[in-house]
């Protein structure tokens, strides 16, 4: 048998978190036996479904390479292959037209409540053999409900949560298609999974509910039913689930942010699976490794130190190039252009390994392409008349030697070491005046990189005042 998974997202929002695990773990399964992942946009809910939305989804998939082999399929556009199902089901009697109007239902359902019993519809319009259905009433549309078996369980073995079982008499006989005539969501999931040939679900725990339901319509359709394996949810740092308040859920907000997609990937695939103490691990080697058994059962804890740690380790063993045009577009968010001199590339090789965040990067290397104001309180803290003598000594002196990291550091070990000054003495003034701040990597290959030109221009600068 192929396997084939599907992530089946509604567009209602972004693609959250929580969604993007579903995803990758739908696609590291496909990937690893070799089978199909198929997309599918779950966009019945014709109110709250938007292009946006779709948009954002396709996005977010994009840039995390979850490459899908089918789709993407749009339910809204398969509503004759569900009516024609629809169809199918009342003609072999396991699905009938419910006339009970709305007002009815309500009645109902506060009886129930009041008589502190389940609120469930009552089977009216179920027909039995012998039963004798009530007068089809006059100017009420029908809904379709499914025939659900009033005896027996259903049963089913979860890949991630083990064997479950629910007694059918649990469940009443849900709607599968509206007065209108549109097919519901439950309905639409079992008629896209039985003729799409989806042989795993895996999905979030939140479905656990539908899953009996749709294993009793997957028996009427005379299905193949599918594995299930239902994923726990992913709590917030705080311990509470995770949602908007916790800022960052999109997706696409984490690139925003400046992570990257290596970072995210690597983060969600052990974000309630392992692979015994590996941490750190490329997607070929999760596709190889992933299997459903080493899926915990509980809730998933975000961990946003974790995720930064990630974030900085894959920052280093980025390609330079690739990082290089990542940050330049940051730059640019910015108004800063990259000029030729210095080289993009140096300059990150002398950063990327002090930083956890690419907006960081950009933010730490934007004064060599834009002049940096220092504060007034860092020019008077660092710059006093007592170290104003040596950065003029100094300047003199740098402005005849070959510019090399080595050469510079020399000159400003001769000037420390003539006027019995301490290198920091000298070597944090330098930083006010080049970058701004009075921290940096170290001065003299950030005084290598900025260009001798520019270093003394700056220096000359601030020594007029």
């Amino acid at each position: 048998m192929t396997v084939r998974t599907r992530f089946a997202p509604s567009p209602t929002g972004f693609l959250h978190i929580g969604g993007a695990r579903t995803a990758l773990f739908s696609w590291a399964y496909a990937k690893k036996h070799g089978g199909q992942f198929i997309l599918r946009i779950e966009d019945t809910d014709v109110e709250r479904s938007t292009p946006a939305a779709v948009q954002a989804i396709m996005d977010g998939m994009h840039w995390l390479g979850l490459d899908y082999d089918e789709g993407p399929f749009y339910q809204m556009q398969r509503m004759d292959t569900y009516k024609k199902v629809l169809q199918t089901m009342l003609d072999k009697g396991t699905a009938y037209h419910c006339y009970s109007s709305k007002e009815e239902l309500e009645a109902l359902r506060e009886a129930q409540t009041l008589a502190a019993a389940k609120p469930r519809y009552d089977g009216k319009w179920r027909p039995e053999a012998g039963k004798t259905l009530p007068i089809v009433p006059a100017g009420i549309s029908p809904v379709i409900r499914f025939k659900n078996p009033q005896t027996g369980s259903v049963v089913w073995d979860d890949l991630v949560k083990g064997r479950i079982e629910i007694a059918n008499a649990e469940m009443d006989d849900l709607i599968i298609a509206r007065a209108d005539g549109t097919p519901t969501y439950n309905f639409c999931v079992v008629v896209d999974d039985y003729e799409m040939g989806i042989t795993q679900v895996i999905r979030g725990d939140d479905h656990v509910n539908n899953t009996p339901r749709q294993i009793n319509m997957l028996n009427a359709l005379g299905a193949t039913v599918p594995q299930y394996a239902h994923l726990s949810m992913i709590l917030g740092d705080d311990g509470q689930k995770l949602s908007k308040r916790h800022g960052a859920v999109s997706v696409m907000q984490y690139h925003e942010d400046g992570y990257l997609k290596e970072a995210v990937l690597n983060y969600l695939a052990r974000l309630g699976w392992s692979h015994g103490d590996a941490e750190i691990f490329n997607m070929q080697q999760f596709c190889d490794w992933f299997d459903l058994d080493h899926i915990t059962p509980s809730a998933a804890q975000f961990n946003t130190e974790k995720l930064s740690w990630l974030n900085a380790h894959y920052i280093k063993e980025a390609n330079i190039d690739e990082l290089s045009s990542d940050i330049a577009t940051r730059l640019a968010a910015l108004n800063i252009e990259v000029k030729l001199q210095p080289k993009l590339q140096d300059v990150l090789g002398l950063y990327r390994e002090r930083v956890n965040n690419l907006n960081q990067l950009a933010n730490d290397i934007a004064y060599f392409y834009a002049l940096p104001q220092a504060s007034a309180s860092d020019i008077e803290k660092h710059i006093t008349p007592e170290v104003k003598p040596a950065l003029h000594e100094l300047a003199g002196q740098l402005a005849t030697i070959e510019w090399t990291a080595e050469a510079i550091h020399h000159e400003i070990n001769q000037v420390v070491t003539r006027l019995q000054l301490k290198f920091p003495k000298i070597a944090m003034p330098l930083r006010v005046m080049l970058i701004g701040i009075a921290q940096s990597p170290s001065i003299d290959q950030v005084m290598a990189l900025l260009g001798q030109k520019e270093t003394l221009a700056r220096i000359q600068t601030v020594l007029k005042y």
